[in-house]
């Protein structure tokens, strides 16, 4: 009987005990639940609101229905910045997960110094969205940057790799492309992963490293591949800063390099059209969730997993 007392007395302690714990865990929770009720979850809900509104910052938003949504369809310069964006994801994201993947490898072979080789190619990952290396990057490919200094010592001319809307979102998708540092380091732990033992018996059998690399490399890393292509689509879609700076937040000449997301700061905050720069939000919103939705159905059929 003493036992089963000692023992009641402590599911009634435990019992006891459980309700403080929670108060106190609901008690340092308290300012991340607020922080994602006030920074997270207000402005979103709030945005799809202020979508069918027409709000100017100023005046009090009024409910205009679909309009904000019915005016996408004849607006020529939102076509155009959809254009420029799918243009730059398309062409930059595989250049970007290529570079990677080869400089993953040739890290992958054991080089000397590998971890300044890590951190070198690393850095612009860091830099490559930031205000200074945008500016940089303006300086480079300037009328008078250093591309075309370099040009000027073989004898060739030089041009306006900017201010030309021939070739102005070629400069701002190289720069991206330049940063692919993050997803380098993932490539280069996921070879490290692959056993030795498949590329040995490879060789033993004949193949040659391109058969290594279709057979043994990509199927054994479409995990990983797969990964970084739906983070680095979906950060293209977001991409800013580079298109900013560089063209001076106008969208370069001919609206080359106006990206959506330039195209929606303007509308919301050059033309206080908040309530249709709201709604554009919601549809990068739905764009990159399209986009990610497509990718994993896909991933179905040339992603393997290791079971």
């Amino acid at each position: 009987m003493s036992a089963l007392g000692e023992l009641h007395k402590l599911r009634h302690s435990r019992s006891g005990a459980r309700p403080r714990d929670n108060r106190a865990a609901f008690l340092f929770l308290l300012p991340w639940f607020g922080g994602l009720v006030l920074i997270t979850a207000g402005p979103i809900v709030a945005s799809f609101v202020l979508g069918f509104t027409d709000y100017n910052l100023i005046q009090p938003p009024e409910f205009n229905g679909v309009e904000n949504w019915t005016r996408m369809i004849g607006d020529e310069r939102l076509h155009q910045a959809l254009g420029v964006t799918f243009k730059y994801v398309f062409v930059s994201v595989p250049l970007q997960l290529a570079a990677a993947l080869g400089l993953a490898m040739l890290l992958d072979r054991g080089l000397r110094g590998l971890a300044f080789y890590r951190s070198a190619f690393y850095l612009p990952s860091l830099l490559g969205s930031s205000v200074a290396i945008a500016v940089l990057w303006r300086q480079i490919f300037g009328a008078d940057g250093l591309v075309n200094q370099a040009l000027a010592l073989i004898g060739v001319e030089g041009r306006g790799w900017i201010s030309d809307p021939d070739t102005a979102l070629g400069t701002l998708i190289v720069l991206n492309v330049w940063t692919f540092g993050a997803p380098m380091i993932i490539f280069l732990a996921g070879l490290r992963q692959i056993p030795v033992m498949y590329y040995e018996a490879a060789q033993v059998d004949g193949a040659g490293r391109w058969t290594q690399f279709a057979r043994i490399t990509v199927p054994l890393l479409s995990p990983i591949i797969f990964f970084n292509l739906v983070l680095q689509i979906i950060h293209a879609f977001q991409s800013f800063t580079q298109a900013f700076v560089v063209s001076g937040g106008s969208g370069g000449p001919s609206d080359s390099t106006l990206f959506y997301t330039l195209y929606l700061y303007q509308r919301g905050f050059n033309n206080f059209d908040m309530g249709y720069a709201s709604a554009l939000a919601w549809l990068l919103l739905l764009i990159i969730a399209a986009f990610t939705a497509v990718n994993f159905w896909a991933a179905k059929r040339w992603v393997f997993y290791d079971d």
